[in-house]
């Protein structure tokens, strides 16, 4: 199922094959709108690396309890030839312009956390490895 011009349902769904529910679909369509503002500044595809997780997936992988991305709300990505600190930098313009939704934006050292919350959040574990 098309999402938007570049973005597919089958890149957002959880890794152990659990369905979707039509409420995680609906703030899907929200992520990738907001992820396809993204696409259409940058030029390049990006790719998802974690979208929708069932809360079963979640815990096996260690995420945080009542992670934005069991809503459907969050996104792990990565663009090739673009850094985590020069991705970081872009999504914070195209939201101070009004093209991507506030929301949280988390640093890391091979990709990006994006989720539309509503509110700011920033953190940054892109150093956790670095000794």
């Amino acid at each position: 199922m098309n999402l938007t011009t570049n973005f597919n349902k089958i890149e957002f769904d959880s890794k152990d094959g659990a369905e979707m529910p039509s409420y995680v679909l609906d703030n899907i369509k929200e992520l990738s709108s907001n992820l396809q503002a993204l696409r259409n500044y940058t030029g390049k595809p990006i790719h998802i690396n974690s979208g929708y997780r069932s809360p079963s997936h979640n815990s096996k992988i260690g995420g945080v309890r009542n992670s934005y991305h069991t809503k459907g709300m969050a996104s792990d990505i990565v663009i090739r030839d673009y850094s985590p600190k020069k991705l970081v930098r872009i999504i914070n313009k195209l939201i101070k312009e009004g093209k991507m939704k506030q929301g949280g934006i988390g640093l890391y050292n091979s990709f990006v956390h994006y989720d539309i919350r509503g509110k700011k959040a920033r953190w940054d574990n892109s150093s956790l490895f670095n000794f």
